[in-house]
């Protein structure tokens, strides 16, 4: 496994109105912040919140190009961004214990914090179609360029991995400073994984590390 530090190129907050940032996904203009009783919606480019939904918003949130996905407690609302609108509801996995959450390739992947696991879902019914094994604490989940990652984050230590989809292996972690935990991710699609900070209110961006060139796309 390749080990580095990860390197904090952005931050973000804290924000006056926001006392925790729990999940958060990023729609290709705006990254979403789920806040508790509310998703927020953050411009990158300003670092300036844009709009607000209300709706329960306690763990991991997700975006498949149309609609957003937020874990509010043991379900997960699928809602229109446009109207605010919570248009349907499915299960979760962990019933209360999930965090992150992701969208790749047609399904759900929802992180189940103290289980250490993470589950692909179909997401017209939450059925659990594959699960992952993890050997630490799972916060958030995210996909780019047809890898998986997912944040940790237990006492002090934090950390993002790059992990094997089939097997749970982990091929790369990025430790975060001492103190700086990350309590959801999400990548931009590019060299950009957006975290955020739990209580600390923030969201911090972590440089993605470099691939060499190689041929074929992502699988976003």
């Amino acid at each position: 496994m390749k080990r580095s530090t990860a390197e904090i190129i952005d931050e973000y907050g804290p924000f006056p109105e926001v006392d925790r940032v729990n999940g958060l996904t990023y729609d290709g203009k705006r990254v979403w912040l789920a806040t508790g009783d509310t998703l927020r919606a953050l411009d990158p480019a300003s670092g300036k919140l844009l709009r607000s939904i209300d709706v329960a918003a306690h763990a991991g949130t997700a975006f498949d190009g149309k609609h957003l996905f937020q874990i509010a407690e043991s379900r997960i609302q699928k809602i229109d961004p446009a109207s605010g609108r919570v248009l349907g509801t499915i299960p979760a996995p962990g019933d209360g214990g999930d965090s992150g959450l992701a969208w790749a390739e047609g399904s759900l992947w929802v992180g189940e914090y103290r289980a250490r696991k993470i589950h692909q879902i179909d997401p017209q019914t939450g059925a659990v179609l594959r699960t992952i094994e993890s050997n630490r604490f799972v916060t958030g989940v995210t996909w780019v360029d047809g890898e998986l990652w997912h944040a940790t984050w237990e006492g002090d230590a934090s950390e993002l991995r790059h992990v094997d989809p089939g097997t749970g292996e982990v091929l790369e972690s990025l430790t975060m400073p001492p103190g700086v935990g990350v309590s959801g991710i999400e990548s931009d699609g590019a060299d950009r994984f957006f975290c955020g900070g739990g209580g600390s209110g923030k969201v911090r961006v972590v440089r993605r590390p470099k691939r060499a060139a190689a041929a074929g796309g992502g699988s976003r």
